[in-house]
């Protein structure tokens, strides 16, 4: 059992992710001694940056949900507050959206009369006030699962999760029986009834790498996110947020070891003890002694099949069951342009193509033999942004696919995908001056999870099957931070981690969550 802890501690962190960071800044300022191993030469996990001949572009999330995680972080960390430190800006509208029928509709960025009002002026018939009922339901499920899957430590009853559906109860009568929805899609069956309404709803689960089929009722807690909290961009690219939580992390004396693989964690008296390190590690600007760190607690940013292989049969909640690794989740694809001509005044900031097809989309992605679709629904990021152009006459755009992990796409899967992003930027082809692809591989490179593989933000329902393994282990003194522990995948999940694992250790097993 976890203690809580009464002195200096040294502290060994596996990883750099955000959440890992998160995690490695709050303990270093309550008294602790906090070393990350890094097996890659930077920080930031997922959140990295590609640069080339003066545009710059962030390979992983392009958008920042849910800012408060991390204004709650740097006030918990220091006096200089998260605005000081990078620069947000909130993005409006929130997104535009192509539907397959050629209608389109921009919404508002946190404003549910201004998105209700936008749709029915481009749907009719409607259609606005049924989405903003459906809000208004989407606001209860987060109500009552926000402090359980995202502010505490997963419950050892965490069964009473799995079973009870957060989602209100709507009756739909069909056949002479009334049903109630199950699942994403379901709900938009049965409560939105409009093709591009539904489209809109699903590409929320979609964008997570889960399959609204199959997805729970719960999932629409996601675009209630969008909705109630904003869509923010960080000046210069989501990378900046990265190098915020980093430097953070040095003014409160953690120390990085950048190019350390941990081979293995040691166990001492049954406790976790340290890390064992392969080869000699490059340092900035710590250092580690010998191949193995000694620790009286180790925090893994890693997956669960990664921590399985350092110390075999932790990776599982300890209590009543046990929450395992969610299923094999996709990946993300990226198609990084480089444009000729500025981009134009008044251009979306996101913009999300829909494709006609959207089944198909949905079959080839989770079916049997999965692939990229044909069309697939293509994200296109344009922000209005000099730091990531080399001047006002060209554009840094980001085309983005939910991919399944592993793909290795061929040329005509990458042109496919900039063939359905021109039709939220005409002419486009015409422009591109050069492409790069970031992949599911490249992404394995960065994260060391196999395939690739994007973890989904933790969901109540489903019978569990959506929620990520405890941030505590079977072997006392092992904690868990990031997408692939609770409360799961997300910028505002992994800082929430680790808030949570610095309650863990810091306070001991009674620590109830974050306040």
């Amino acid at each position: 059992m976890a203690y809580k802890v009464t002195g200096m501690a040294r502290i060994a962190v596996i990883g750099a992710g955000m959440g890992a960071m998160a995690a490695a800044a709050r303990l270093a300022v309550a008294g602790h001694r906090v070393v990350v191993y890094e097996r890659t030469e930077t920080y930031g996990g997922a959140v990295r940056r590609f640069t080339r001949d003066g545009f710059s572009f962030d390979t992983g999330p392009g958008l920042l949900p849910l800012p408060a995680v991390y204004r709650d972080l740097f006030v918990k960390t220091g006096k200089e507050p998260l605005e000081s430190c990078a620069e947000l800006v909130q993005v409006d509208p929130s997104a535009r959206h192509l539907f397959a029928d050629g209608t389109e509709a921009a919404l508002p960025n946190a404003s549910r009369g201004g998105v209700v009002a936008a749709l029915d002026a481009a749907l009719g018939g409607g259609a606005g006030e049924r989405w903003g009922d459906f809000l208004v339901r989407a606001r209860e499920a987060w109500d009552r699962t926000r402090r359980p899957l995202l502010e505490e430590p997963l419950w050892p009853d965490w069964p009473v999760l799995a079973e009870r559906e957060p989602y209100p109860a709507v009756p739909h009568r069909k056949l002479l029986r009334t049903r109630r929805a199950g699942t994403l899609a379901e709900v938009g069956a049965f409560e939105l009834r409009d093709a591009r309404l539904v489209a809109l709803l699903e590409s929320h689960a979609l964008a997570y790498g889960l399959d609204p089929r199959t997805a729970p009722a719960s999932a629409a807690v996601l675009p209630y996110m969008d909705h109630a909290f904003g869509t923010w961009y960080v000046r210069g690219g989501i990378r900046e947020l990265a190098r915020a939580v980093y430097e953070r992390c040095l003014a409160r004396k953690v120390e990085f070891v950048f190019g350390a693989e941990v081979t293995g964690i040691v166990e001492e008296d049954g406790r976790a003890a340290g890390v064992e390190l392969a080869g000699e590690p490059s340092v900035s600007p710590g250092s580690a002694g010998g191949s193995v760190a000694d620790a009286d607690h180790v925090v893994a940013g890693v997956a669960p099949g990664v921590l399985d292989r350092l110390v075999p049969g932790t990776a599982s909640v300890r209590g009543t069951g046990e929450v395992g690794p969610q299923r094999a989740m996709p990946g993300r694809l990226s198609v990084l342009l480089a444009l000729r001509g500025g981009r134009p005044e008044g251009t979306a900031h996101r913009t999300v193509v829909h494709p006609a097809d959207r089944a198909g989309e949905l079959d080839r992605l989770f079916g049997a033999g999965a692939g990229l679709p044909p069309a697939p629904t293509v994200t296109v990021l344009r922000p209005d942004d000099p730091a990531l152009v080399p001047d006002a006459g060209h554009e840094a755009v980001t085309l983005t696919v939910t991919a399944p992990a592993g793909l290795r796409p061929s040329e005509s899967d990458v042109d496919r995908i900039v063939e359905a992003a021109e039709r939220a930027i005409p002419g486009l082809r015409d422009r591109v001056l050069w492409r790069e692809v970031h992949t599911p591989d490249d992404i394995a490179g960065e994260t060391g999870v196999p395939g690739g593989a994007v973890p989904a933000p933790a969901l109540a329902a489903a019978g569990g099957r959506l929620l990520q393994p405890s941030n505590t282990t079977r072997l006392p003194g092992l904690f868990t931070v990031g997408g692939w522990s609770h409360p799961g995948g997300g910028l505002p999940h992994a800082g929430m981690s680790g808030a949570l694992v610095a309650g863990l250790i810091v306070e001991g097993p009674d620590f109830r969550g974050s306040q």
